[in-house]
């Protein structure tokens, strides 16, 4: 089994900035990639950035610039610094992680979610 621990969402002003993790545990032989999601209520699930074991980072249009996904192997964890937080950036964030796993086979799992809120 695999767990994934999401934290450091919040409340933060326009133009503000926050970091998001999520590490993952449990039987975990590798990871291939792990992303950021968003959901925005009423809104369908939305690929925020991605990036693989060999560190390359795949970004959405609208965070290009200001978000940076970025990745501790050795943790098994993703964190996305996000800067210059617009009102729209307003969403619950998701982690996803995929790989392999000790005792065979694959694995994909979503975070818990956080919560983002930029508001003055």
């Amino acid at each position: 089994q695999v767990q994934l621990v999401e934290s450091g969402g919040g409340l933060v002003q326009p133009g503000g900035s926050l970091r998001l993790s999520c590490a993952a545990s449990g039987s975990i032989f590798s990871i291939y990639a792990m992303g950021w999601y968003r959901q925005a209520p009423g809104q369908q699930r939305e690929l925020v950035a991605t990036i693989t074991s060999g560190a390359n980072t795949n970004y959405s249009d609208f965070v290009k610039g200001r978000f940076t996904i970025s990745g501790d192997n050795a943790k098994n964890t993703v964190y996305l610094e996000m800067n210059n937080l617009k009102p729209e950036d307003t969403a619950l964030y998701y982690c996803n992680i995929a790989g392999r796993r000790r005792a065979g086979g694959t694995f994909a799992y979503w975070g818990q979610g956080t919560q983002v809120t930029v508001s003055s």
